[in-house]
């Protein structure tokens, strides 16, 4: 499983690239395959606030709905319009063009690093 080292990570399975005082949110390769074939994604609007560890948006696959989670308190800057057209590119890319929405930071809070966020995942296979 890929999990890559310079992100950060919630335990909802969002991960999180910060540069300045802007969040790039996605959701991980581990989230992705657990889905399994996602066919709809619902993002929060842009200008819209989001407060960490609430939903925000929900991703549909052939499994099942599960809700989407912002990782991070702030104001919604911008939503990737690829995955609203071809939700699949999340299960092909999810760290990459599968990137779901970014958010100015108004707060961060405490993540995962990517070692803790393994831990976690291996915690969740047992």
């Amino acid at each position: 499983m890929n999990i890559p080292a310079d992100l950060k990570y919630s335990d909802q399975h969002e991960w999180v690239s910060i540069e300045g005082n802007v969040a790039t949110v996605g959701i991980t390769e581990h989230a992705a395959e657990a889905l399994g074939d996602i066919v709809f994604v619902e993002l929060p609007e842009p200008g819209a606030a989001v407060s960490a560890g609430s939903p925000c948006g929900e991703i549909e696959s052939t499994k099942s709905v599960s809700d989407l989670f912002s990782p991070v308190d702030g104001s919604v800057s911008e939503i990737n319009q690829t995955v609203i057209d071809d939700s699949a590119v999340v299960n092909v890319d999810p760290y990459g063009n599968g990137w779901l929405f970014r958010v100015t930071v108004d707060d961060l809070p405490q993540l995962l690093s990517a070692t803790e966020y393994a831990a976690l995942v291996d915690g969740e296979a047992t």
